[in-house]
Order: C-alpha cells, then sequence, then structure tokens
C-alpha cells in the first residue's frame, strides 16, 4: 500500500476512533436529578396558593418567576434575550455557526389553582441540559436554544405569536391577569407593535423538542416510563342551539311539548355513542350547558351546547362530527325543536410529530433501558405551534393518577430524570446528523 494511502487511512481511523470515543462520552452524561427537583420546587414558591399555583401568563407572578428564571439561564451562560412576543430565547453557541440552531424547551406560566409540573418539567429539563454539557465541557455541533414560551395556558401565545399566528384584534383581548394580551406583553418585557418582525420562517430552527408530564393516566396505568409521541390532536369547537317552545311546566300535556333540554339531554347522549362507537383514540366531549328561561314551572324554551372532538386525523374529526349533526336532525325532528350549530372558535389543526425525531427518541429511549410506548397528546401545547415552522418532537412522562392542571399534579423525580435524560441524549442525536 503506497505512503500517501496509509496516512489517509490512519487519519480516517483516528478520526472514526475519536468520534466514537465522543459518542460513548455523550451516551454516558446523566441529569443531576436533585437539582432539578429543588428548582421546580424553587419556582413553585412563585403565585404558590393554597389552593395551588396561581402563575397566569403576564401576572406579578409570572413576571418574577420569569426573573428567576433568566438568572438561571444567564448563570448558565447563555445568551439570553426576550422577544417581542415576551418568549424568553437562551442560546448556546454551536461549533459551526453555519448550522441551524436545536431547540428545545416548554413554558413556565400555570393555568389558576394549577400545578408545579405542566410545562415547567420541560423547560427545567432545558436548563439541565445546558448545565449537563457546560460541566462536561461538551460543544454541540449545533447552536442551541432553550425556549421559554409566554402564556401557554393562554393560548400558546407566545409559540403562536412566534409563528405569526397571533393577530391585532386578539392583542385587545383581556387575558386572565386583568391585563390585554397587548398591555401583558409589555409587562414582560415584550413590543406587542412589532410582533410581526419575530416571525420565524419555516427551516429557522433544525429541530424543536419539547418534554412534558403526560396529564393523563396511560403511562402510569401501564407501567411505562416514557411515552413518545406521535402528535398533536386537532380541537373542533361547536356552539349548539337548540331551540324549543317555552311554556307552562303545570298546565302543557307531555305530548304536547317542544322541550328544548329533553332534546338536548338525548343528544349529550348521542355525542357519547358516535364517539364511542369507533375504533380509536378520539374523544368527544359536552362540556357548558346553558338553559333558558332557567326556572322550575318553565319547560326550557332555548338551550345552548358547548360540544368539542379531538383527534390526530382532521378528516376523522369531521365525519364524526356528520354523525352527531345526523342524530340531531333525527332529534330535532321528533322533539319539535331546531338544533343548530355554529364554530365560535378558530380549529387547532392536528400537529404531527417528526419520524426522525420520534426515532431519535426510541433510540435514546432504548439505550438508556426505558419502557415507552407511542401516544398521542389530547392537549394543546407550545409544540403544536413550532410544527408548522420545523420538525418537533414530544417525550411524556407519566402523571401521577392522571391529574393535571390541579394542586395535585404530580410527576415522580425519578420519571422527571429519566424524561430529562431521554431529552439530553435525544438533543445529542440529533447534534450528530
Amino acid at each position: 500500500m503506497p505512503g500517501t494511502m496509509k496516512n489517509t487511512l490512519l487519519v480516517y481511523l483516528l478520526l472514526a476512533s475519536s468520534a466514537a470515543l465522543a459518542q460513548t462520552q455523550t451516551n454516558r452524561l446523566t441529569v443531576n436529578q436533585q437539582r432539578i427537583d429543588t428548582r421546580l420546587m424553587e419556582l413553585a414558591k412563585f403565585g404558590a396558593q393554597p389552593g395551588g399555583a396561581s402563575r397566569v401568563g403576564y401576572s406579578k407572578a409570572d413576571q418574577e418567576s420569569r426573573l428567576y428564571f433568566i438568572g438561571l439561564m444567564k448563570k448558565a451562560g447563555l445568551a439570553v434575550t426576550v422577544d417581542y412576543a415576551g418568549n424568553i430565547i437562551g442560546r448556546r453557541k454551536g461549533k459551526n455557526p453555519a448550522l441551524k440552531p436545536i431547540g428545545f424547551g416548554s413554558h413556565i406560566d400555570t393555568v389558576p389553582n394549577g400545578g408545579n409540573y405542566d410545562g415547567t418539567v420541560g423547560s427545567i429539563s432545558g436548563l439541565e441540559l445546558i448545565d449537563i454539557l457546560n460541566e462536561n465541557n461538551i460543544v454541540t455541533e449545533h447552536p442551541l436554544e432553550l425556549l421559554i414560551f409566554a402564556n401557554e395556558e393562554g393560548g400558546t401565545i407566545g409559540s403562536g405569536a412566534m409563528i405569526g399566528k397571533v393577530t391585532p384584534a386578539a392583542l385587545k383581548a383581556v387575558t386572565q391577569s386583568g391585563l390585554t394580551m397587548a398591555d401583558g406583553i409589555r409587562a414582560i418585557g415584550g413590543n406587542p407593535d412589532s410582533l410581526p418582525q419575530m416571525v420565524r420562517k419555516k427551516g429557522d430552527l433544525a429541530a424543536f423538542v419539547e418534554l412534558h408530564i403526560e396529564q393523563g393516566g396511560i403511562l402510569e396505568k401501564e407501567n411505562l416510563q416514557i411515552g413518545v409521541v406521535e402528535g398533536i390532536v386537532g380541537i373542533e369547537d361547536w356552539e349548539v342551539t337548540i331551540q324549543g317552545t317555552p311554556n307552562h311546566a303545570g298546565t302543557t300535556p307531555m305530548n304536547n311539548r317542544h322541550d328544548a333540554m329533553l332534546a338536548a339531554a338525548k343528544l349529550i347522549v348521542a355525542v357519547n355513542e358516535v364517539i364511542t362507537s369507533h375504533d380509536g383514540r378520539q374523544v368527544g366531549t359536552v362540556g357548558k350547558i346553558a338553559v333558558e328561561p332557567g326556572a322550575y314551572n318553565v319547560i326550557p324554551g332555548k338551550v345552548v351546547l358547548g360540544m368539542e372532538i379531538r383527534d390526530l386525523n382532521y378528516d376523522k374529526i369531521w365525519s364524526l362530527f356528520r354523525e352527531v349533526e345526523g342524530r340531531a336532525k333525527e332529534i330535532a325532528k321528533v322533539s319539535g325543536t331546531t338544533i343548530s350549530f355554529r364554530q365560535p372558535f378558530t380549529p387547532v389543526t392536528p400537529a404531527l410529530t417528526a419520524k426522525p425525531i420520534q426515532d431519535k427518541i426510541i433510540g435514546a429511549t432504548k439505550g438508556l433501558g426505558f419502557s415507552y410506548r407511542m401516544i398521542q397528546s389530547g392537549a394543546g401545547h407550545d409544540s403544536q405551534e413550532i410544527a408548522r415552522i420545523a420538525p418537533v418532537g414530544m417525550i411524556f412522562i407519566p402523571s401521577v393518577d392522571g391529574i393535571s392542571h390541579s394542586p395535585k399534579e404530580f410527576s415522580k423525580p425519578i420519571d422527571i430524570a429519566n424524561g430529562a435524560n431521554v431529552l439530553l441524549q435525544t438533543v445529542l442525536a440529533l447534534d450528530r446528523e
């Protein structure tokens, strides 16, 4: 073999050996479970109340928690900025600045009287990832971005603004903090007048990965450690109006009534029957009811229901709705009422996670020896918005008793650490591409 060829081969073998050694080093990294738990408890102090955590977006408690988190991000050496929507972005340089950043993170605001794990687990675990890389002197090829989205619980506002979804009309809406959305954004360091300037385009992120509590009971029930999210369901809402005839409850014979409440009751049962008659993981709910005139001695003349259908398949949502609509026509005919459907909200379209990122999550999970299953997210997340501009992946960990948006919300420290380790290895695997 000529000398030049031998030298080339030697260089190749040395490079391959170095790469294998580096991968072995990163595969052995593990997060600090105690540090994650301590930070979760520290963050829980902001907005803590006897009835649960109340750190709604733009509130004083939210503002204080953000300052605390920004301090942790700066301590970890991140270059921290707050964009025009109030999203907190912590950037860590990579070896190759030409590469697009890999993003990860979640949110730290809560619902009123909520829990201490929804959103915060992904946010603090993302910060832990940065700390572990720092402590092991590892610099990734890609830049990294820890993204803490603003006001997720108010309707994925921060992530929605990042993709250009927040409208001027929405900025006038009053939020749970008591501030309009525009004033709330100003209160956390944003600028609602400049939202169009912060919109990110497709390809601006190489990938985005979000670690989150399941907010359901599937993983715990099946004694599994990790959920690999296939996608986030679409949501369609309808305001259903049943119009009957109000009349005297004592003098109107039973066979001569046009009872809107009775028709509504039959429709509520019909919704459940339609949804449960099909295979799959679709859900349907009638979660709101208003009756007029609302008196003991008056046959209800009008009922307004709030109906919702969720599924990962958008066509299936509408197929189920058409079945419900057909049942409604039958009920209206028999009861002598009219039933109409109106959609009061902008639909939430399903967002599938990227198969290559799913594979990376599965690879990381298997490599760590954890059990897992594929799972759908029945709740909305910031990842659902970011999926419009970048490939996304989501990692679920078990929620004790499947409880969320409640003071009883809880995930075990070991489960959180397991999820954080999967997040760490997933990001490192994405960086090696």
